[in-house]
C-alpha cells in the first residue's frame, strides 16, 4: 500500500523531478511537498464523496441552543474529524448534501463553524472523514492526492505555467475518473464543482 511519501513521489515523478526520501529531508523537493501535502489532501478529500472516506455518525445535541434561527445544534465528529457533511437525517427522513428548505421555508440544517444547526430533535449524517493514513485510500484517491500535489506544487517545482495548466487537467480527469469508479460501486453522492479547478481555467 502507499505512504505519504509514495504519494509525494508519485507528485514529483508527474513533474519530471527525483524521488524523495522523506518530507522532512533537507531538500526543496521536500521542503514544498511538505507545505502543502495535508492542505491538499484535504482538499481532494473534500471534493468528492470517496467510498473510503464515508463515515455515519449520531450527533449529541449540544446543552445551549443556537441564538436565534435554530431549535438545536449539534457538534460535528471529531473522530474521524468532519471535514464534509454529506447527508443529514433526524432519524426517520435523509436530506442530501445540497439541503431542501423545511416548512419555515429555510435549510433543514445548515452548517456554522463546527456546529449543525436545525430544528429537528436528533441528528444523524453521513459524512467525509479526514482519514490521515494512506493505506486506508483506495487507488483513485491515491491518484487524486497526488494529481491535485502535482499541480500545487508544479511552479515551485518546475517555474513553467503552463506545466501547471496540464498538472491541473490531469487532477480533473481524475477527479472524473473516480465519480465513475464510485458510482459502479453504488455511490450515488453528486460531485461537486472543484473551486480548485475552476480558479485556474
Amino acid at each position: 500500500m502507499a505512504s505519504t511519501v509514495d504519494i509525494a513521489n508519485f507528485a514529483l515523478n508527474n513533474l519530471g523531478a527525483s524521488n524523495i526520501s522523506s518530507l522532512d529531508e533537507n531538500s526543496k523537493a521536500a521542503r514544498v511537498v511538505n507545505q502543502r501535502f495535508e492542505s491538499v489532501r484535504d482538499a481532494v478529500s473534500r471534493a468528492h464523496p470517496w467510498n473510503c472516506l464515508i463515515n455515519r455518525a449520531t450527533l449529541a445535541q449540544d446543552t445551549v441552543a443556537p441564538t436565534f434561527g435554530y431549535a438545536f445544534q449539534y457538534s460535528l465528529p471529531t473522530d474521524p474529524f468532519c471535514l464534509r457533511v454529506l447527508e443529514f437525517s433526524n432519524g426517520s427522513l435523509s436530506y442530501p448534501q445540497d439541503n431542501i428548505t423545511s416548512n419555515s421555508g429555510g435549510p433543514v440544517f445548515v452548517i456554522e463553524g463546527r456546529k449543525l444547526l436545525t430544528d429537528e430533535g436528533s441528528a444523524q449524517i453521513k459524512y467525509i472523514g479526514r482519514i490521515t493514513d494512506p493505506q486506508q485510500f483506495d487507488a483513485s484517491l491515491i491518484e487524486a492526492i497526488a494529481a491535485r500535489l502535482a499541480a500545487e506544487i508544479c511552479y515551485a517545482i518546475t517555474g513553467s505555467t503552463s506545466m501547471v495548466q496540464i498538472q491541473t487537467s490531469l487532477y480533473e480527469a481524475k477527479i472524473n475518473e473516480a465519480r465513475f469508479n464510485d458510482a459502479t460501486e453504488g455511490a450515488t453522492q453528486r460531485l461537486e464543482a472543484s473551486d480548485f479547478i475552476e480558479s485556474r481555467f
